[in-house]
Formats: C-alpha cells, structure tokens, sequence
C-alpha cells in the first residue's frame, strides 16, 4: 500500500497561526501546476509499480486551484502511477470555496473524500485567526457537500483560542454532534515561531493561548467522543468505528508516500527526501529536469525512533514483538526499561504485545 500527496502552495489569506508553506500570490499557479505535473514524470519510478491506495490533495488551499489544474494532477497521477481499484482521493478545502460548482465538479472527477477546514462554529474564534470564511457557511458547507453525495467527510477544528472559553467550546461540540461527520480532527492551537501570531503575540496585539484551559477543553472533547461513539485513534484524530483517515493512517503506519510538490515529504521505509520550502526555485529546478530535494538516508536508530515516536502517538501503539524482531533484543529491553522506570506509570498501558 502506498500514498501519493499533493502539496498546493497557495492561500486565499494567511491564516494568523499557520506555518505551512503557502503563498497568498498566485500569479504563478499555472507554472506550478506545469513544474508539479512534471515532478509526477521524474518521480514515475518511485513506487516500483506498489500500488496506490490513497491520493491526498493539501497545502496550503488545494480548493483554490481552478478546476481544470485539479484535474490535470489527478489525471497525471492516474496515468503514470498504479492505482487500487478502491483508491481513496481526498481534498482538503476551505468553506467559502465549496460552491455547487465546484462540488459538482470534484465528484465528476472521482474525488471520494472531503476534509474541510472549518475550524470553529464562531464567528470570534474565526477572526481571531483570520479565516476567510463565516460561521453560517461552517455549517453550511457540510450539508451542500452531502447533496453531492459526500458522505466521507472530515472537518478540521482548533481548540484553546483565546476567544473561545470552555462554553464557546461546548458549543462548538454541539454544532459537531448535529452534523454526525464519520471523522473529524481537533488540533490545540499552537503559537508557532515566524507565524503572524507569534508576532502578535510577542508586541501584545493579541492574546496567547493559556495552556491549562487548552488542556481542560482536550479532556473536555475526548469525554464528549467516546460519548458519541468516536474513537480517538491519533492524538489529533477521531472517528466512528472503521471510519479513519486511510492516507493518514498509513503515514503512522510506516507505510511509503510521495510528496509533489514544494515543501512536500516522501518516505518509502528506508529514504525521506523532501522539496524545497520555495515556490520560484521549485519551478526553476523542475523546469531544468532537477529534483529540488534534500535528502537523508535512514538509520536503523532512526527507524526506531520514528516506530515509537509515530505508533505511541496512535490507539493501537507499539507491537512489542515487531520491536523485539525488527530491532533487536537489546531495543526491546530498553524500552521495557524507559516503561518501567516512568514518571507518569498511569499513563501508560502494557498489554501483552501491545504498550500505548
């Protein structure tokens, strides 16, 4: 199994708390969808004809692209890469872009899976970050996407603003539950560095989350999922039973993925390599037949801890066994010890095999 991901470098307006790579420009778009079109060329060998079962378009604001570029991708990666027969094809998009048309459109060209940033059912959280969209069209959007028969939805929402107090989030849980979505993400705001929060921060023009009440509104959202039938299945994700995120999944899953695209990251077990954060010098490159790509060949060290790192931050954890046979007697004990000699035991469940 194998995942092919879509990095579109563009935005509407800059969300205050993002620092993903994006550009509010997009004079060159046109260019890029060519450079990134011909990247899938160059790339054409990568999978070793493994097949493809997730294609995932992100960014940035992939629903900013025109229609006929979307399509081009699409039909490029149809083309040149082996696809399943059961290939799940998801776009991650922005309220106030899923018009009738472009709904319509996306499901003629055989997109299956919708995740939409919605981020908060009111109106003062969305400003406070700057999005482009209104509370009515949150809830709105949800229900035109079912009418074009999107029933694989997923939203997107941001806890521990500072607009929001535990009431605001509560009601936020409320809109959630009238929408009954098979998957939803919830992300705690983070103050990152270079973001325009982390300046608005630093010259007191805006409020920085308070940690404590981000972490009562987590405990708050994990009593309210499994309430409802959720399970929490990744630190950040949730979903009915079944229901989960294949192309994320598999990312935690060590399973290989290719990025195209700037910025965007592949992995295929024993290489990660990632492109260049800069959207002229990645056209220049791809233009010039050169893969704009840096690269770092993996250590079993680093398998290692990329295995515990990525598996703890999921429901099904660390295989014991898997640790003991892949990496060795002397891993296995070692992390028995690192268990054993915790500060927080209670947070912690041993299992036969299975350690989370």
């Amino acid at each position: 199994m194998a995942g092919l991901y879509f990095h579109v470098p563009y935005c509407h307006k800059a969300c205050h708390y993002c620092d993903f790579h994006f550009s509010t420009g997009i004079r060159d778009a046109e260019q890029m969808v060519a450079a990134m079109l011909h990247e899938i060329e160059l790339r054409r060998d990568y999978f070793q004809r493994q097949k493809v079962d997730t294609i995932y378009f992100g960014g940035g604001t992939p629903s900013i692209l025109q229609d006929q570029w979307i399509y081009a991708l699409l039909n490029k990666a149809q083309s040149v890469f082996h696809l399943s027969d059961q290939v799940e094809i998801t776009l991650e998009a922005n309220p106030e872009d899923l018009t009738q048309e472009k709904l319509q459109s996306l499901k003629s060209m055989g997109f299956n899976r919708l995740s939409i940033g919605i981020q908060s059912f009111r109106d003062q959280d969305l400003i406070y970050m700057n999005r482009n969209h209104s509370a009515v069209q949150s809830m709105a959007v949800v229900e035109l996407a079912r009418k074009y028969n999107f029933q694989n939805l997923t939203i997107d929402l941001i806890y521990g603003t500072p607009t929001m107090d535990d009431e605001g989030w509560e009601y936020n849980l409320q809109q959630l539950n009238a929408l009954q979505l098979p998957h939803f993400s919830a992300y705690s705001l983070t103050v990152e560095p270079r973001t325009a929060l982390a300046n608005m921060v630093r010259s007191k023009l805006a409020a920085a989350p308070e940690e404590d009440q981000a972490a009562g509104q987590f405990f708050r959202l994990m009593e309210w999922a499994k309430e409802y039938g959720y399970e929490h299945y990744e630190i950040s994700n949730f979903a009915l039973p079944e229901r989960y995120s294949r192309h994320n999944t598999a990312y935690w899953n060590g399973e290989t993925y290719l990025g195209i695209g700037p910025s965007a990251h592949s992995f295929n077990g024993e290489v990660r390599h990632w492109n260049i954060r800069n959207n002229h010098q990645y056209i220049r490159d791809i233009s010039q037949h050169q893969l704009p790509e840096e690269i770092e060949i993996l250590t079993n060290e680093s398998k290692y801890n990329e295995y515990i790192l990525t598996k703890l931050r999921t429901q099904w954890g660390i295989n014991l066994e898997f640790v003991k046979a892949q990496y060795g007697v002397e891993k296995h004990l070692a992390l028995m010890k690192a268990v054993s000699n915790s500060i927080a035991p209670e947070w912690i469940v041993l299992n036969e095999n299975q350690l989370r």
